[in-house]
């Protein structure tokens, strides 16, 4: 998970947090959080990035339309990000 950008991660944490999204709600909820356009030049190279390292399953709707779903691997990924935020969160937390 080190090697992803925080794009990157963005995408896998709306990936898990959905019932096999496909690219346009993804691209919808990316739009909200971020406020501003995502373009599919952006979206879908750093999905098939996430597909390609094996964080990411691509599956077919139909023709025009992939669903996408975390595997394994990208499950154990996202658990160890939690993790290592936690402590920093934790920390600050503790501050207040």
């Amino acid at each position: 998970m080190y090697d992803l950008t925080g794009f990157q991660r963005d995408l896998l944490y709306v990936i898990q947090g959905r019932d096999e999204p496909h690219g346009l709600a993804i691209q919808e909820e990316l739009e909200e959080y971020y406020e501003k356009d995502i373009h599919h030049g952006r979206l879908y190279p750093n999905l098939d990035t996430l597909v390609d390292k094996g964080l990411v399953e691509k599956g077919q709707v139909d023709r025009r339309t992939n669903f996408y779903t975390v595997t394994r691997r990208g499950k154990r990924e996202l658990e160890a990000r939690r993790e290592w935020e936690q402590q920093y969160v934790d920390e600050l937390l503790s501050e207040s």
